[in-house]
């Protein structure tokens, strides 16, 4: 019984685990699906495991004095994929903004922080906003995080202004 008990522990470990799979090749659809020159960008792909991430990210939330509201929001995440390029080029981040213009993502915030350029897209259906994807376009290289969930706009603006705040 014991070994039964162990052994499907273990498989429960690598199930969890596996969802949190670093590769390098694109995990983001203009990424993944086109057949886009990239001219040398190299990429570094993350599928984070909300499973493991979520107690870590409240925690720290709490710790630099984040609201309630805010911390409230990490709930509503289903999935979250991030993407870094390096050797990324401005007429590549310009095509990817046609690509999401193209796909029904409205553009919400364009943010200066630290000398990076943050933007938040996101796709709505009827009230609900089921995709939001934040873009950080920094001198030596872009990130790209695709959060899925289910939020309203009053949540999207409530995480600008934060953000905006600091």
């Amino acid at each position: 019984m014991k070994i039964l008990k162990n052994m499907f522990l273990a498989a429960l470990a690598i199930i969890t685990l596996q969802s949190c799979i670093v590769s390098e090749k694109p995990n983001i659809g203009f990424f993944s699906d086109s057949g886009y020159d990239f001219k040398g960008a190299k990429f570094t792909s993350i599928n984070v495991p909300l499973a493991l991430a979520k107690p870590y990210i409240k925690k720290a939330m709490r710790e630099d004095g984040e609201s309630e509201e805010m911390i409230s929001l990490i709930k509503k995440i289903s999935k979250i994929k991030i993407l870094t390029v390096e050797n990324g080029t401005k007429e590549m981040l310009k095509d990817y903004a046609q690509y999401l213009n193209d796909n029904r993502y409205e553009d919400w915030a364009t943010i200066k922080h630290d000398g990076d350029n943050v933007n938040v897209r996101v796709k709505q259906d009827g009230d609900a906003i089921k995709n939001m994807l934040i873009t950080v376009n920094s001198e030596k290289e872009l990130v790209f995080v695709d959060v899925k969930g289910n939020f309203t706009a009053h949540d999207i603006s409530q995480m600008i202004n934060s953000v905006s705040n600091k």
